[in-house]
């Protein structure tokens, strides 16, 4: 029987009114680590964002120091033409690098420890500038140190590669994680509607008076024993087969009465689903057929706490009745009168 997302809402209720079970429910379906993941998303979103922030402003001082040294190394190019080829394959390193981060925004607000790692670095690159504007400025003495800063800035550069790299691979992780917990809730799910539209079956069986006894008198619902009995008459006789009676079997509840008015004796046979859905009504259709090719009347019938609209449709155009807590809904016209 399917489950609907009415029965689903209905389970949140149930939840919101039982924090006990909610709790016990948050423990079974959620590993320690991701109940605490919302609070350590919302935390790392906040701080990175003001963490960027100040990284734009250090990037932009580095840019126009960036623009600065260039200009002064321009004019000692004979000196350090090795130095400015470095130079340049830096930034074009750190360019491809930039964008490897902005793709990887998302990622990167999720993981405080990086941030933090990405911080430390750019103060570091900051601070070889201001190391390297110095030393431009006295050219005899630091032609050898920039070179030197130069090749700790590259070594600095691949350490936030792998540390990127290996971000990834934990993002990635994260998705497959989060793919399972969706498997689970939807198994769950289907377990919690399965398990309410027994217990509705249970309560249409125990308490027959109460939801038949307003449409037929001297109500009963057929055992186990008295269906086969009846099944297997009908096959022995030979107006079903084996299939057939087979499927009558399926039936949730049978129940045996007297019409009203007259007092003949009529069956109605019930598919009892928590929500009601079209399957439910053309499988009481479809049992209904079989079992009035025994001799009796027996009427379909379909119930449960809610119907949703199209198997109300698909009811009436089928003229099949509807129980929803004890109240019947009669087909509009065409019905066997009960």
């Amino acid at each position: 029987m399917p489950f609907t997302v009415e029965e689903f809402r209905d389970l949140i209720s149930i939840l919101k009114e039982r924090p006990e079970w909610r709790e016990e429910l948050r423990r079974f379906v959620l590993a320690d680590e991701l109940l605490s993941l919302p609070e350590q998303i919302a935390r790392l979103r906040r701080d990175t964002d003001q963490r960027f922030q100040e990284l734009a402003v250090q990037i932009g001082q580095l840019v126009e120091a960036q623009r600065r040294t260039e200009e002064r190394v321009g004019r000692l190019e004979e000196t350090v033409t090795q130095l400015v080829e470095a130079q340049r394959r830096t930034e074009e390193r750190v360019g491809r690098l930039e964008e490897t981060v902005t793709q990887l925004a998302e990622a990167q607000r999720r993981t405080e420890e990086r941030v933090g790692r990405l911080e430390e670095t750019v103060t570091q690159l900051a601070e070889a500038q201001r190391r390297t504007e110095e030393r431009v400025g006295r050219l005899e003495e630091t032609v050898t140190r920039l070179a030197q800063a130069q090749k700790h800035t590259e070594e600095q550069v691949a350490t936030l590669t792998g540390q990127v790299t290996t971000l990834t691979g934990q993002v990635a992780t994260l998705t497959v994680q989060m793919t399972e917990l969706t498997r689970t809730v939807h198994t769950l799910t289907d377990d919690v509607g399965e398990l309410k539209g027994k217990s509705l079956e249970a309560d249409y069986r125990t308490k027959v008076f109460s939801y038949f006894g307003r449409l037929l008198s001297r109500v009963h619902v057929l055992s186990s024993d008295e269906l086969t009995t009846l099944l297997d008459e009908a096959i022995d006789a030979g107006v079903l087969s084996a299939l057939e009676a087979q499927e009558i079997s399926l039936a949730d509840v049978v129940v045996r009465g007297k019409r009203r008015q007259d007092g003949a004796e009529m069956y109605l046979v019930v598919e009892v689903s928590w929500g009601v859905g079209p399957g439910d009504v053309e499988r009481a259709v479809h049992r209904a057929e079989l079992f009035s090719r025994t001799g009796v009347i027996a009427i379909p019938v379909v119930a449960g706490r809610r119907v949703t609209p199209e198997a109300a449709e698909l009811a009436q155009a089928d003229k099949v009745w509807q129980l929803t807590d004890g109240r019947a809904v009669m087909p509009e016209s065409g019905a066997t009168p009960l």
